[in-house]
């Protein structure tokens, strides 16, 4: 693939934080998307922005497609890039993005869902700071194994290699090439909101009613 697993960007080089909402949510029944469903009051799509929003590690995007989610904080205002091709699959969006931090000049992505609405600034911060190719967000289990997932850093080096089709990101990559990876132990939890039964599972999970 001609990558190189010595090809990190430097802590100087501008990068780039990515929120992917480009999905029609399909299997979410509620009246709203599920994006602009609420957990505490606040949308599930803005709890995901605000965490990447907060860790301030450089620019934040947001990929929209089926929807552009409802962000209430006046505070938050990331550029909306419309990806016309979501319905295609996550890879799209991906590629959006790249398109995006290309024209910045910028020497990575750090990708997230904005479904995911339990995912901390920390672990944003964790996960940008690593100088691998390639970095994953790694979350404890009960039974103390970790679990990768969200957010994911991508150096430029690796950008080419991404698919330009299909619904899914970088997982193939990142399977081909374990070693241009490296895990980041974070704290939080990666779950994503994807029906209604999920939405009511953490509405109900604390009195606080937020993440």
């Amino acid at each position: 693939m001609g990558i190189r697993a010595d090809a990190g960007s430097k802590a100087s080089e501008l990068t780039l934080a990515v929120i992917l909402a480009a999905g029609a949510g399909s299997r979410f029944a509620g009246e709203d998307h599920k994006l602009n469903s609420r957990i505490g009051g606040t949308t599930v799509g803005e709890w995901a922005i605000r965490a990447a929003h907060s860790a301030q590690i450089g620019p934040l995007i947001v990929i929209t497609g089926a929807i552009t989610p409802n962000v209430d904080d006046p505070d938050l205002c990331p550029t909306a890039i419309h990806n016309p091709r979501w319905a295609e699959g996550q890879s799209t969006s991906v590629q959006v993005a790249i398109e995006y931090a290309r024209s910045i000049a910028a020497q990575a992505v750090v990708i997230g869902l904005a479904d995911q609405p339990f995912i901390t600034s920390a672990c944003w911060r964790s996960v940008a700071s690593s100088t691998s190719p390639i970095a994953i967000a790694a979350y404890r289990d009960p039974d103390g194994s970790r679990r990768r997932g969200n957010p994911v850093r991508l150096a430029h080096s690796v950008w080419d290699s991404l698919p330009t089709s299909g619904d899914y990101g970088a997982r193939e990559l990142i399977r081909m090439r374990p070693d241009l990876v490296e895990a980041i132990p974070c704290e939080g939890s990666p779950a994503d909101i994807d029906t209604m039964e999920d939405l009511e599972r953490w509405q109900n999970s604390s009195s606080t009613n937020s993440p």
